[in-house]
């Protein structure tokens, strides 16, 4: 039975896990928004959304935690400086899940992660559509 066991294994031992979810930690940091399988992007959600909180502190020791869980400084520097302030009026819920359909080579639930304050957005979606 799995009472109260939040943690999707996603078939991988711990240390595979905690890497993959800290590489696509940088990688939403770094792009705003990231493609990939849905039961990533559940896994991820929550370790998004404990990075923002943490950031919000903007101590010396939420910075060194923040590098001790990315292991990278630029994905880093970038929550403080720019993510951060962009979603500093929300009081959660800082990331957003939109299911894609189904990838067409092994049928896999699809879904893309981004974060809902980010600058240019909406905006830019809408632009690039206009385009």
């Amino acid at each position: 039975m799995r009472h109260r066991q939040k943690t999707a294994k996603l078939q991988r031992t711990a240390s595979h896990r905690r890497a993959l979810l800290a590489n696509m930690a940088c990688s939403l940091i770094e792009h705003g928004r990231i493609r990939t399988t849905l039961a990533k992007a559940k896994a991820l959600k929550p370790i998004a959304e404990k990075l923002i909180t943490l950031a919000r502190k903007d101590t010396l020791h939420a910075r060194r935690t923040a590098v001790a869980y990315l292991r990278h400084k630029e994905p880093v520097k970038r929550l403080f400086e720019e993510v951060v302030p962009a979603s500093a009026g929300r009081q959660g819920g800082y990331t957003r899940i939109t299911k894609l359909g189904f990838r067409r080579s092994d049928a896999a639930p699809m879904a893309v992660i981004e974060w809902v304050d980010m600058p240019g957005g909406a905006a830019k979606d809408a632009a690039e559509e206009a385009a």
